[in-house]
């Protein structure tokens, strides 16, 4: 296979986005853009996904089906080594197998995957000629990632919990459970639209019946009983969806070494979680194991190009040494292009250029070049992923309102005392500002180290009160002392001052006279704060400076390794501290004076300065969600708008930071759970995360630019704009009262068997694309009234069991049909059909013409119809598949920059 590997690989895109192949004859098979996202069981794919961005990184997935030979399973997995190796070696290469694929692989396939009985070695195709000659019958399961399996095409295939799409070809029956809810509805809808518009061009119709109620769709249940026969008994109990747990992290992490010395595979611990980076060496290669839930490799850049080749079948060998299941996930990745995911299980992880500093650039790309970009709070708003990676809303100007806890109740603050913060207090500060000429919130929520619990669970209290009063709008956030983010530090200006005890109650006496030391971190206004710390000798730090405030007088000690801007704002802060004299002490000519008053001298932190370095941590996205009847959290790849779920809450890790976005219809036990499990996330993370990392509360529609910036492409507009699954379902019955399908069950034909296809191996396959039609086809329906199959023609089975021979045909109708023409069917004509082959026209006739100049006959709002494949691609810089699978609002945001709107 060595030498054949340039040209089988001939056919590999560099472009960006998505690429299948399967495996056939041992060779690479491109796959059809209408074809993705159905996988047949009994073949192994190849899926190569190219990012956008400055990143360009790349992901290879081989797909094992779950009837594919061990041939084909080797085949894919030398070809994955070899494709790796083409590309450069960058690539980070996954194993999936049928039914446990990964949260990424899913991401992919945003409708859901189809998984078809039978594949290359029974005569299937990918591409079908007769894309409308299909009776099968798909059990859609899953809420984020949907899979649909083909299954007998029978009630007996039937439960009361999921959802079922009976696909005649013109005509999809979707078929809800019972017990089925909302957003598995909604799932289910989007795929059968996928089917229709990728699959059939938009010629296909969709009806719903609920089934619970299947009295009120009488026509459309006529016609599955014409397809499935009567149903007998009840339907079986719901099946439970799988429940992974909740976030693959509380599984126990360890680090090996993986060698095949004198031809044995030999496995050597290295280390348990957390691990460090510098547990990794350039000249070996590694394996992290996550207790079987899945299993990464790392391949140094210096390690043998044998032993690089091989890692891949490493890995395999220590799943089936570990007796882990087949199913594992496994994850190869080469040095330099390590996952997010992997970089995740580390304590800390730093790239190579990487800036030091606290907030003085922002830095773009993750592995590739770095650019390093001044910070300029001008240019927030007109690049939200700035104001992501610097926390940074606005620039910390808008009105400023505090209160603090006071018997439980809120007192609000007096101006003069803002930015000075007890460790015996808990405080709400208010934060507005405007955006886009709306008044915006953000509500901190400050706990003090020494508060009684009590006055933090009344904190948490008063801000969902204060929340109720301003309609839900403010963002919430819960501010630990001592880890406030950086929006907070700037909204005082270089002047907070944290004070380890007491209070600032008026009338309660404070600890009395004596020295206090304050620690001052800060270079410019933006994020400068002072924090008391034990006024000792040892608690200084030679990078630092340090206010020392005794009865008389002010000491500024600045320490060997502090900057310039440093002291500047030691100077501002020590003015807001008191009004006593100042006196600047240098490191190593301390007064006596200076020391008495620390209670002697003593040794303390005199290490070169490593200033804390901001790991360039990719952000995770999580679903949180108990409408399965058990609360789970499930990661979500490749983070879009899209992915967040208004019925569920969300949580995003941007590693300084925890989001939990709520949607809309998110229930209260949802909410709860979340909080709780944003805090469980934290202390379980195998990088030993700190627990007190801010957590920000968030809710649909109210998302702040710190918010939006982490998503690319961030709609405003979008929650105004998107239907709901009800929505979807009323439009379907308001299409159809104009125009209905009439279905005839004395003129059409089709082969009912299982969803395997006919006993001759030349069954229906995933199309390619649209036939063309003069006239809609004709099939023959057979039903048995045995076990026996039906012949496409004759009307009994082999073992001479009669069989019921029906036709219905289906033409488009603007009257409803009579009863002389049978049972009907109410449905929904989408879209109007595209020119034939050998009519597109010239995009110089449809470019940025008005409705009257366009030839005559073409729908102004379809021009893209009539467009040829290559003008298409060219206009609008994607297939047309790639097009018809885009939202509705992106679709006319294209045509619009390319005058076809």
């Amino acid at each position: 296979m060595t030498e054949e590997s340039p040209e089988a690989f001939q056919h590999v895109s560099r472009k960006s986005g998505l690429q299948i192949w399967t495996i056939n004859n041992m060779k690479m098979v491109p796959v059809p853009d209408q074809a993705f996202g159905n996988f047949f069981e009994g073949d192994c794919y190849i899926v190569l996904y190219r990012s956008q961005g400055s990143s360009n990184s790349m992901d290879i997935h081989y797909w094992i089906g779950n009837s594919s030979s061990q041939d084909e399973q080797g085949a894919a997995a030398i070809l994955v080594t070899q494709l790796d190796e083409f590309l450069g070696g960058s690539p980070v290469q996954h194993r999936e197998v049928q039914a446990a694929e990964s949260s990424k692989f899913r991401s992919y396939f945003r409708n859901g995957l189809i998984y078809k009985k039978g594949g290359v070695d029974s005569g299937f195709r990918h591409v079908e000629s007769n894309v409308y000659k299909i009776l099968r019958l798909l059990h859609i399961k899953g809420r984020k990632h949907v899979t649909a399996t083909e299954v007998e095409v029978s009630w007996s295939s039937f439960n009361s919990g999921d959802v079922f799409l009976l696909d005649m070809g013109k005509v999809i029956v979707q078929w809800n459970g019972p017990q089925s809810n909302r957003s598995e509805k909604l799932k289910a809808m989007l795929l059968a639209q996928d089917v229709r518009d990728r699959e059939r061009g938009g010629r296909a119709q969709i009806g719903v019946v609920e089934g619970g109620d299947e009295e009120d769709s009488p026509e459309l249940m006529k016609i599955m009983r014409a397809v499935l026969g009567q149903r007998s008994g009840k339907l079986k109990e719901a099946e439970p969806d799988d429940t992974p747990d909740r976030h693959q992290q509380t599984a126990n992490i360890r680090l090996y070494n993986v060698s095949d010395e004198s031809g044995k595979l030999v496995v050597q611990e290295v280390a348990m979680q957390p691990l460090t980076q510098d547990l990794l060496h350039s000249t070996e290669c590694y394996i992290v194991d996550q207790g079987g839930l899945s299993v990464l490799v790392w391949k140094g850049k210096e390690a043998s190009i044998e032993e690089r080749r091989s890692a891949l079948g490493r890995a395999v060998g220590f799943i089936k040494a570990k007796n882990y299941s087949s199913s594992t996930n496994v994850e190869v990745m080469a040095e330099g292009g390590e996952s997010a995911m992997f970089k995740h299980l580390f304590i800390s992880w730093t790239e190579k250029g990487q800036t030091k500093g606290l907030g003085n650039v922002y830095t773009t790309g993750k592995i590739a070049k770095v650019e390093q970009v001044k910070f300029d709070v001008m240019e927030l708003h007109a690049r939200p992923e700035l104001a992501a990676q610097q926390r940074m809303v606005d620039d910390a100007s808008g009105q400023v309102q505090i209160w603090r806890i006071e018997d439980l109740e809120l007192r609000e603050l007096h101006p003069s005392s803002f930015g000075q913060f007890y460790g015996g207090d808990c405080y709400l500060v208010l934060y507005t500002y405007k955006r886009a000429s709306k008044l915006q919130y953000i509500l901190y929520m400050w706990q003090g180290r020494h508060a009684t619990q009590d006055e933090i669970t009344s904190c948490a209290y008063q801000a969902v009160a204060m929340d109720n009063k301003y309609s839900g709008v403010p963002v919430q956030v819960r501010v630990v002392m001592g880890k406030e983010p950086r929006h907070f530090l700037a909204i005082f200006k270089g002047k907070l001052i944290i004070f380890e005890g007491g209070t600032g109650r008026a009338g309660v006496t404070n600890p009395g006279p004596g020295a206090r030391l304050f620690q001052v971190r800060g270079t410019h206004e933006m994020n400068t704060r002072a924090t008391e710390v034990p006024a000792r000798s040892s608690s200084l730090n030679t990078n630092d400076v340090f206010l020392l405030k005794t009865d008389h007088t002010i000491y500024l000690w600045y320490g060997k390794g502090c900057s310039g801007d440093e002291r500047e704002m030691a100077k501002a802060v020590a003015d807001v501290l008191s009004r006593q004299d100042k006196q600047v002490v240098m490191e190593g000519q301390e007064p006596a004076e200076f020391w008495v008053a620390l209670g002697g001298k003593a040794p303390y932190a005199c290490d070169k300065r490593l200033q804390k370095e901001e790991t360039p941590h990719s952000p995770r996205l999580f679903e949180c969600s108990n409408q399965t009847g058990r609360f789970r959290m499930t990661e979500v790849e490749d983070l879009t708008q899209e992915d967040l779920d208004q019925d569920d809450v969300m949580l995003l890790d941007t590693w300084e930071e925890i989001f939990l976005w709520i949607g809309r219809s998110a229930n209260e036990y949802e909410t709860k759970e979340a909080c709780n499990s944003a805090l469980e996330y934290l202390r379980t993370h195998p990088a030993g995360r700190d627990p007190d990392t801010p957590i920000i509360s968030v809710k649909q529609g109210y998302e702040p630019l710190t918010f939006t910036g982490w998503f690319n492409a961030w709609d405003p507009q979008k929650w105004s704009g998107g239907s709901s699954y009800e929505e979807m379902k009323q439009n379907l019955g308001d299409v159809a009262s104009i125009s209905q399908i009439t279905v005839n069950l004395n003129n059409t034909e089709l082969s009912k068997g299982s969803a395997g296809g006919s006993s001759g191996g030349a069954g229906y396959s995933a199309p390619g694309g649209p036939a063309q039609f003069s006239s809609p086809p004709s099939y023959k329906l057979h039903l048995g009234t045995g076990g026996g199959s039906c012949g496409p023609s004759s009307s009994a089975t082999p073992g001479g069991q009669d069989c019921l021979s029906t036709t219905f045909s289906t033409t488009l109708s603007p009257t409803l049909s009579s009863p002389s023409l049978g049972p009907s069917i109410t449905l929904v004509p989408s879209t109007t059909p595209a020119p034939r082959t050998g009519e597109y026209l010239g995009p110089e006739l449809l470019i940025n013409k008005s409705p009257n100049e366009l030839p005559k006959g073409v729908d102004p709002n379809r021009r893209e119809d009539y467009l040829s494949d290559v003008d298409l691609e060219n206009l609008l810089g994607c297939s047309r598949s790639g097009f018809q699978r885009l939202p509705r609002w992106r679709q006319n945001d294209l045509k619009k920059k390319a005058g076809l709107f």
